[in-house]
């Protein structure tokens, strides 16, 4: 199994969820986060002050796949995130060992 962490731009969530409703991944999990990259914030005019905004806002989003359908979920969320503009985010591939579902006990490929 792998764990797939995506940080995308705020505003392709849906797109992303719904490329992945296509793959029938079935649980995906969300959480606003923030942070900066290459692009290290930008600067914003507030009534008429300049402040700097070191941290961006973006979303993170985890998906626990089968490893041989891990490379179509990168593909789907790459093309459903990419504006070609930075700060378009990351994606992070992990292993995991095992996976338990807490209510039935069920664990491995039954727990996803």
């Amino acid at each position: 199994m792998k764990q797939i962490t995506a940080i995308i731009k705020p505003f392709k969530l849906d797109e992303v969820r719904e490329a992945l409703s296509e793959l029938n991944v079935n649980g995906l999990t969300v959480t606003e986060v923030k942070g900066f990259g290459r692009q290290k914030g930008h600067t914003e005019l507030y009534r008429g002050a300049e402040y700097v905004v070191d941290f961006l806002p973006k979303i993170k989003v985890d998906v626990v796949v089968e490893a041989d359908r891990s490379e179509a979920v990168i593909d789907a969320i790459i093309k459903a995130a990419h504006t070609g503009r930075i700060g378009d985010g990351k994606i992070f591939v992990t292993n995991i060992e095992q996976a338990i579902r807490i209510r039935t006990g069920e664990s491995g490929r039954e727990a996803l």
